[in-house]
């Protein structure tokens, strides 16, 4: 019987510090102590939109195609080997498979990598920033992209927009977002899977979220990530 109440008594205290430190306040308190960090981090993600090559453009794009089910940081180091090696602009199918080996579906990315390099080609080049310059409207760009790059979804898109420079009015819904938005209770469950009627739904609710507690979206993606994983990665 002490042994049962000790248990529960663990059970609520563990819970009581997970409301804690999912508490709305508390995420406040991290921002002002990341606050400096995240703004760095969304200078570099416009700069590169402004200053980049088109290049560089696509290895953010195809970065975003690997991230499904896999870990950022291996998907980092997959791209920058294929990079290395030059094979992110000419390598076939079979090379960039081989180079992103330790990225989960790899068979199914490299083809989608492939495809997407195809589809932005003009003259042999790939030309990204021309084609995305063509929309004013970061929500209209991204339901673009979702329809014509194969492996792209609504989170995939997202996440692509806000790495160079466009997520001020977007959300990237991974699980480690929707962890968070479930502790803050702005949703009930974690979703299994994700319409596009129930992303939306999620982005609206998390963005009412944003002005409540004046954070904004992009700067509040990052919060909840880095309190997650402990990192202001991309």
């Amino acid at each position: 019987m002490l042994e049962k109440k000790s248990t529960e008594s663990s059970r609520r205290k563990n819970d009581r510090n997970k409301d804690s430190i999912s508490h709305p306040h508390h995420i406040k308190k991290l921002y002002g102590l990341k606050r400096e960090e995240i703004l760095r981090r969304l200078k570099e993600f416009k700069k590169l939109w402004l200053k980049g090559k088109d290049e560089e453009i696509f290895e953010e794009l195809a970065f975003c195609i690997l991230t499904p089910q896999s870990k950022a940081k291996v998907c980092c180091e997959a791209i920058e080997r294929l990079k290395e090696q030059g094979l992110l602009s000419r390598g076939s199918n079979k090379e960039i498979k081989e180079g992103i080996k330790y990225v989960r579906f790899k068979n199914k990315k490299a083809d989608y990598l492939v495809k997407a390099r195809n589809f932005f080609l003009n003259n042999g080049m790939v030309c990204i920033k021309s084609t995305l310059s063509q929309f004013k409207d970061t929500h209209q760009c991204r339901e673009w992209l979702v329809k014509n790059i194969k492996g792209l979804g609504y989170k995939e898109a997202s996440h692509f927009l806000r790495n160079i420079g466009f997520g001020e009015k977007i959300s990237i819904l991974d699980r480690h977002i929707m962890r968070n938005l479930k502790d803050l209770k702005i949703i009930e469950d974690v979703p299994e899977s994700l319409s596009k009627a129930k992303y939306l739904a999620i982005e609206e609710r998390m963005a009412a979220f944003s002005k409540e507690i004046n954070i904004p979206l992009s700067h509040l993606d990052l919060i909840l990530w880095y309190k997650e994983t402990g990192e202001i990665l991309k």
